[in-house]
C-alpha cells in the first residue's frame, strides 16, 4: 500500500475529513515551513524499567522523547541521573524535555531540587505543573538555569490550569523560557478549540501531548490516536501552516501494562496523515 493509500485508509477509518480539506493540507504543506515530529512521553511506559522503555521507543521508530521521572529518578545522586540520560542518548534518542514535573513547592528551595535535577539529567525542557502562586520563583529558575518550563495543562479537574488559556495568562509578560505545553485531550475537555490553541500561544506553544478521545468531556474515555474525535489532521495541517518548530509528543494514559499496540497503531495513524499532508 503506498503512503497516499494508507492516509486515505485511515482517515476514513479513524477520522474522516472532506476533500477539499486533503486540498487544503496538501497547500499548507507546500507552504509552511512547520515539521511534524513525533515523539515519545516516556510516562506512556511507567509500567516498564528503563531499558524497557527504550528498547520500546526505538521499536517504534520514533527519535524524540519526554523522560518521565520512572525512568531517570530524581532521588537517584547526580551521578546516576548522568548516567541515566546517557543510556538515551547511547541509544540514539533525543531528549527533548524531562516531565511532567511537578512544581508544587511554595519555597523556592523546594522548587530549586526540580531545577537541579533537569540540569543533571541534560534536559533542554521541563514539562511541569506549577501553582499561580509560585510562578515568580519558577520564572527565577527557569531564567538562573536556562531550562524552558513548558506548563502542561490538565483539564477541568486541574483547579490551576485546565485549559492552554490559563497557562498563557498566567505567563504573559513573563521571560521568553516560560512557555505551554498543550495536552490536546485535557484542553479538549475544558473547551478549548486546540487548533485555534496554537495560534493563542504563538512562541510560547513548546511543545504538544497528544491523546484521542471517544468522548471529548470524558477523560476515561481515552483511545488510541485515529479512534476517536480529535481533529488530528486538521491540527497537524495548521501545525504546518504556522511553522511549529515544537514535538508533538504521544501521551499514551490506557493500557499502561501492554501499551505498544495502541501507540503503535497511533503512531501508524499519525504517520498516515503526516504522508497525506505530503502527497495529496
Amino acid at each position: 500500500m503506498n503512503r497516499r493509500n494508507f492516509f486515505l485508509s485511515s482517515a476514513v477509518a479513524a477520522a474522516p475529513f472532506a476533500a477539499a480539506s486533503l486540498a487544503d493540507s496538501a497547500q499548507a504543506a507546500v507552504t509552511g515551513t512547520g515539521e511534524i515530529k513525533l515523539s515519545v512521553a516516556t510516562y506512556s511506559f511507567r509500567n516498564f524499567q528503563r531499558d524497557l522503555c527504550i528498547k520500546y521507543v526505538k521499536q517504534l521508530g520514533i527519535e524524540y522523547v519526554d523522560i518521565k521521572e520512572f525512568h531517570i529518578s530524581q532521588n537517584d545522586p547526580p551521578a546516576a541521573i548522568a548516567a541515566g540520560r546517557k543510556a538515551f542518548d547511547k541509544a540514539g534518542l533525543k531528549v527533548v524535555g524531562g516531565g511532567n514535573i511537578s512544581l508544587q513547592e511554595p519555597d523556592e528551595a523546594g522548587l530549586r531540587k526540580h531545577f537541579e535535577y533537569a540540569k543533571n539529567a541534560g534536559f533542554p525542557m521541563m514539562i511541569t505543573a506549577p501553582k499561580h502562586e509560585n510562578l515568580p520563583l519558577v520564572e527565577k529558575l527557569a531564567k538562573e538555569f536556562d531550562i524552558k518550563v513548558a506548563i502542561h495543562n490538565h483539564g477541568p479537574e486541574d483547579k490551576n490550569f485546565p485549559s492552554p488559556k490559563d497557562v498563557l495568562d498566567a505567563i504573559k509578560g513573563m521571560d521568553k523560557r516560560m512557555g505551554l505545553c498543550m495536552d490536546i485531550g485535557h484542553a479538549t475537555r475544558a473547551g478549548a478549540d486546540i487548533v485555534q490553541c496554537t495560534d493563542d500561544a504563538g512562541p510560547r506553544l513548546f511543545e504538544l501531548h497528544l491523546k484521542d478521545l471517544a468522548n471529548t468531556k470524558e477523560r476515561d474515555s481515552q483511545v488510541p490516536v485515529g479512534d476517536g474525535k480529535l481533529p488530528i489532521p486538521e491540527l497537524f495541517k495548521h501545525l504546518i501552516r504556522i511553522g511549529y518548530q515544537g514535538v508533538c509528543s504521544l501521551e499514551y494514559e490506557i493500557d499502561g501494562d501492554n501499551p505498544m499496540p495502541g501507540m503503535t497503531k497511533s503512531f501508524a495513524y499519525m504517520r498516515g496523515v503526516i504522508a497525506g499532508l505530503k502527497s495529496a
